[in-house]
């Protein structure tokens, strides 16, 4: 499956691309590093989801929730979930 994705992961972590069902793509943000409350397990979350017929992200809500539509160039390498800002935390950004 080749999913157009122009973030590239942060130190540490890598992406996985898996079918979610027949027109969407789940992305998965894994940490490398390992943690002892997990058994040394690498962690996963979810960035967001892709349907490449409509080549559209969408942000998550939970795991296998897909939220709404975002512009990739609001995302960060993190999460696709936009943060929301009051005017007044809009103000100093």
């Amino acid at each position: 499956m080749i999913v157009e994705f122009p973030h590239s992961p942060p130190k540490d972590y890598s992406y996985e691309f898996e079918t979610w069902n027949a027109s969407t793509v789940r992305i998965m943000l894994r940490c490398d590093r390992q943690f002892d409350y997990n058994l040394g397990a690498r962690t996963r979350t979810v960035w967001g989801f892709y349907k490449p017929k409509k080549r559209a992200y969408y942000a998550p809500v939970n795991v296998k929730t897909i939220g709404k539509q975002v512009d990739i160039h609001n995302t960060t390498p993190y999460t696709a979930m936009i943060p929301k800002q009051t005017p007044l935390e809009q103000f100093f950004v």
